[in-house]
Parts: structure tokens; sequence; C-alpha cells
């Protein structure tokens, strides 16, 4: 059946802003063969999308040619500005953008854990307020935040947990109080770190794939077909309650202890590291990133001073720092093979403190380990966006919804395009 008119000018017009967003200012013609459009549909879109303010003249071409220059059509940045959160346990990052993605203005403030919940609602917001103020952001159309827990299907509100502090449930609500014309959205972190890994990262060219956060705790975000996927509660990829071999008991309702949670948490990655003899360090990043320090110098030196008998191999354990990266990938190991056991996603993606200090050095034990465990092909990687990923998701899908909301009249597609 044939698109409707008003279908085909949707359309039309997504095209024509995915291009300007990904390629920048476009002139008319570039745009007629970029999309294959033909011209009197090129200047009908261009007519709308700058009657709707999404786009305007940039500029001309300086082309030397008789008749007046090109016009140059750009998108309208300050069209609407975006804010992205990202809410840890110990604090709040915040960052306001145009309407293309460009950061204006960021900033973080720690939140001290003895700090009460009034107190600390009121620090976040008043963050947010002076980021917006900086940025030059009169009002807020969307916000955009990522949170530690699980996420409610049917309300898009972050469930109460007792494991997270009672200031979190209450900023979502404060935050919409204060910006009333804002829209404001709650997502899980680890889903967002996913989003941003998927469209900017180290799964740019997979449409199926398993991040595994590793921080203060574990979670996993699992992206099927090229879509995030929930879970009927919102609980899908809540690996830390997993149970596994190698703990003292299995997991509660309540509390994942007993379950990967105690392989693999940062407590668990501390202990660790002081049973095979390493030293530690002021936070569990910093123990797996000194560990790889040494082990890679390590081998650089045992490469100069054996090359007449062959290299070594690259993950022969090097001294306790070498056992205790063995060891850690051992952990590591049993949760990534449940997840490929289950959903064969032919990618797991190592993200989260941990999994960025590790790098390719724990990545590639991880992979020797799952190659022995099954049989399913599954390539290992490193998170390449680190600690920014999720204010970047948070960014992403802030984007994406007020794309959805500034589309011109006419019908709307149920999808964002690609790149927003």
């Amino acid at each position: 059946m044939p698109a409707s008119p008003s279908t085909a000018r949707a359309i039309n017009d997504r095209l024509a802003l995915r291009l300007l967003q990904q390629e920048g200012p476009l002139t008319a013609g570039q745009l007629k063969q970029l999309t294959g459009l033909s011209r009197p549909t090129v200047a009908d879109l261009v007519e709308r999308l700058t009657a709707a303010g999404l786009i305007a003249v940039v500029g001309e071409t300086g082309e030397q040619r008789r008749g007046p220059n090109a016009k140059v059509y750009g998108i309208v940045a300050d069209r609407a500005h975006l804010a992205a959160l990202d809410v840890r346990t110990e604090g709040v990052a915040v960052a306001v953008a145009d309407l293309v993605g460009r950061v204006l203005a960021e900033a973080s403030v720690p939140i001290a854990g003895d700090m009460g919940t009034g107190p600390a609602v009121e620090q976040a917001v008043a963050l947010v307020e002076r980021v917006a103020k900086e940025a030059g952001a009169d009002r807020l159309h969307t916000v955009g935040i990522g949170a530690p827990g699980l996420i409610d299907p049917s309300s898009g509100e972050l469930r109460d947990s007792s494991g997270l502090p009672e200031w979190h449930r209450r900023l979502v609500a404060t935050l919409q109080e204060r910006l009333p014309e804002a829209r404001v959205s709650v997502e899980n972190e680890t889903n967002l770190a996913a989003v941003a890994e998927q469209r900017d990262g180290a799964a740019r060219d997979r449409d199926t794939f398993v991040l595994l956060w590793l921080g203060h705790g574990t979670g996993a975000a699992v992206v099927l077909d090229g879509a995030l996927r929930r879970g009927a509660s919102g609980g899908t990829g809540e690996i830390g309650f997993l149970p596994v071999p190698g703990t003292t008991a299995l997991p509660s309702s309540t509390d994942c202890e007993g379950g990967f949670h105690s392989l693999a948490s940062s407590a668990a990655v501390m202990q660790l590291a002081a049973e095979c003899g390493v030293p530690v360090e002021a936070s569990q990043a910093g123990v797996v990133r000194a560990a790889v320090r040494v082990v890679r110098g390590a081998v650089a030196q045992l490469r100069e001073v054996g090359a007449a008998a062959g290299p070594p191999e690259e993950h022969s354990p090097v001294g306790p720092a070498g056992r205790f990266l063995d060891a850690l990938a051992d952990r590591l190991a049993v949760g990534v093979a449940s997840v490929v056991a289950i959903l064969d996603p032919g990618c797991v993606v190592l993200g989260g403190e941990v999994g960025q200090a590790g790098g390719e050095e724990l990545a590639a034990r991880v992979h020797d380990r799952i190659i022995r465990m099954t049989p399913l092909p599954t390539e290992v990687r490193t998170a390449t966006l680190g600690g920014a990923a999720v204010l970047r998701g948070a960014l992403l899908t802030a984007r994406d919804r007020a794309q959805e909301e500034l589309f011109p009249p006419g019908e709307r597609l149920s999808q964002p395009f690609p790149g927003w």
C-alpha cells in the first residue's frame, strides 16, 4: 500500500534532517543529490523545515558562476536545548547541549552519603539550573537522566530499591516540578551506556550485543536486532543476581550477595587483588589499571631478553599482577558464558570502570576462556567511551525525544531516524 502524502512528506523531511545532522550544512542541490528526490520535492521540504524553524540559511556556497550563489542550509541548533544527567550514588554530572548535540556546558558535584534527601535533591537541581544558565538555555526542552536501578516499563519511573539512596527517586519528580515545560525521562545507566557504545563506541558495527557493566556493582544491557530490551519488569540485565559457582550462598530477592555481584563487584575485585598479592589502590579501577601496567611492562621486558627463545605467550601470568588478571577473567567468564548461552549475542562489551581499566589485556583473557566454554562464536571487546558513556547515552536519548516532539506537522513515524 503506497504511503499517504503526509507520510511521504514526513519521511522526506526526516531524511533531510538526518543528512543535515550527519553531513553538516548543505545546499538544496546537495540534498537533491544525496536523497535522490526531485528538485521540486527538495524545494518543498526545505520550505517546510524552514517554516517549522528546524533549518535556516547559514551561508552561501561562494562558487564562481553566473547568478547568485546557492544558499546553504543547516539545522537551527538553538531551536531546543537538552540536558543530560548521570546520577550516581556519590554525585551527579550534568551536560546541556543544543539540538545537534553540541555540548554547551557541563559540570558535576559530589553528594555526600550522609547528606539528607532534601539537601541532596536541591544540590542536584541547582546544578542543572546553573549549567543551563551557563549554556545560555532559557528553558530546557528535554531532560534525559541515567540512574542505577530498575525502571518500571509501564510508568517509566525509577522503582524503589533498598540499595539506592532515596534522593534518586525524589530528584526525578523535583526536576519535573521545577521544569514544568520540559520532558523529563529516566533510564537505567547501563542501558544508556549501551546506547552510547552502539552509536559512538565499541559496538558501532553491531545490532546485537551485550554490554557488561563492571563498576561499583554489576549490570548488563541487552541490545537485540538494534533494539534495547528491558524485559517485562524492566529487569533485563540484572546479572548481579545471577547464581554462579564460587560463592558461599545464593542471592535473594532483596540482596544480590551470593550472585555474580559477589564475584565482580568493586569490593570483590579489591578482595581478589589482595588475595593475589597485588598492592591495593584507592579504587577497583586503579587496582586493575596498575595490574595491566605491570603485566604489559613485564611481557615487553621478557620479549626483549628472550627474543632468541621466541616471544612469550601474550597473556601468560606474570607474577601477582598476572595471576590477579587471570583470576578476574575466570570470574567474568562465568557471567559472560551464561549470557552467551541464553542470548548468543555474538559480541560482549566490557564496560564500567573495571572494563575500561582492564582494556584489551582483560578482554583478551575473558575471550580466551569463552572460546573454551561455549561453541557459540563471541567477540569480547572493551568499551571505548569510558566514564562518559552514561552521560552521552542520556544526551542521545534526550535528542531522540526532542526530535520526535519538534517534528513538523503531519504524520509522524514510530521511530526516530538513526543518528539522532
